[in-house]
């Protein structure tokens, strides 16, 4: 069987389930991950006989996508604002919509007065495998800018910051020690080394310290949502995706208690539902924060509100 004559055969029976061009994508997704080649190997190499120790395989990862496990957990990788990032069970999928978040916290970081490239020491140590001990971090100087990463999951957010800012310093923070070592491994194999993991639930274990940045995409979705018996979301961390009743209860958390954690002139950043940017911004508004906005996502919706301490 050529390499061809299998793709058509997976692409026909993921048809069934996706449009035929997201079938055709993760069909060739698939066989590169089996492979470890890239889309234009496998194209230039298309009438080449597959190997025959792969097809069984190959057959064996596109019925775990016909039982829709995601595709992110099956490949075990996710790309996120060009970061390459190992994912688990233990984590939520980055997102495109994350980007968003991504986009509005560069955009504060290049106007920071401290907005300048540093030579960073690569020696920092995190925390070790049970997190119970403290990290060697550098002392910061005080024009230094420091960012705060509130549920970290896979270090998308934090990793993507402190790589397009490398003088920045990011402390990033989660509640799952899991999801944690995944973080941190991240961190390891990108050597993105101006990033400190820390285990805790939301502010609970952080030391006296204030950032001039927190952002955060915390869990916000309703407890009785009908989308969490739907694609992804239904293999991910319920921890990681509900938030109460009404989907705000940890954002209520962390904008409440985020002021003390913030400098004068700090930015926070949440990202939230689609029809959460008036309550959220109301709660921005009666936590004393200014500047209050809500920024759109690349399909036009409401996805991410910030507000200023003055």
């Amino acid at each position: 069987m050529t390499i061809k004559i299998a793709l058509f055969k997976a692409v026909t029976l993921l048809s069934e389930q996706m449009s035929i061009n997201e079938a055709k994508l993760e069909a060739q997704l698939l066989l590169q991950h089996l492979l470890n080649v890239n889309r234009a190997w496998l194209i230039a190499h298309a009438d080449d006989a597959l190997p025959a120790n792969i097809y069984g395989p190959f057959e064996k990862l596109i019925n775990r996508r016909l039982q829709n496990e995601p595709i992110a957990y099956i490949l075990g990788y996710r790309e996120f604002y060009g970061l390459h990032l190992k994912v688990s069970f233990d984590t939520l999928i980055p997102r495109p919509d994350t980007e968003t978040l991504v986009e509005a916290a560069l955009a504060k970081i290049s106007s920071h007065p401290s907005f300048r490239r540093k030579s960073k020491s690569s020696d920092f140590k995190a925390l070790d495998a049970d997190f119970r001990r403290n990290a060697e971090q550098e002392v910061l100087n005080d024009s230094e800018l420091s960012i705060l990463d509130l549920g970290t999951g896979t270090g998308a957010i934090a990793l993507a910051l402190a790589n397009h800012s490398p003088q920045a310093y990011i402390t990033a923070v989660d509640a799952s020690e899991g999801a944690l070592n995944i973080a941190l491994e991240n961190a390891q194999n990108l050597n993105i080394n101006n990033v400190s993991f820390v285990l805790s639930n939301w502010f609970a274990h952080l030391p006296p310290q204030t950032f001039d940045l927190i952002v955060s995409n915390p869990p916000y979705i309703e407890e009785n949502d009908t989308h969490l018996t739907q694609g992804d979301v239904r293999f991910e961390p319920i921890s990681a995706l509900v938030s109460g009743a009404d989907g705000l209860h940890d954002i209520r958390h962390i904008v409440r208690n985020a002021p003390q954690f913030l400098k004068p002139n700090g930015w926070l950043m949440l990202e939230h539902g689609y029809n959460q940017a008036t309550d959220v911004q109301q709660l921005l508004a009666d936590a004393g924060l200014i500047e209050i906005e809500t920024i759109q996502d690349l399909g036009g919706n409401a996805r991410v509100s910030i507000g200023l301490k003055i």
